[in-house]
């Protein structure tokens, strides 16, 4: 092993945040800096 990049569970939690962004994408300006800004804090935190 020579990173944290060569994890199987560190390429996977990337795969999840960049399918987030693209779901939270969606959502309605009005929750640009609320709900979609806290879901993606949260999500960006796993990795």
């Amino acid at each position: 092993m020579k990173t944290h990049k060569d994890l199987e569970v560190w390429k996977e939690s990337i795969g999840f945040v960049t399918e987030l962004y693209k779901e939270t994408n969606e959502f309605p300006k009005t929750e640009q800096y609320g709900l979609t800004s806290q879901i993606r804090r949260a999500a960006i935190s796993v990795p």
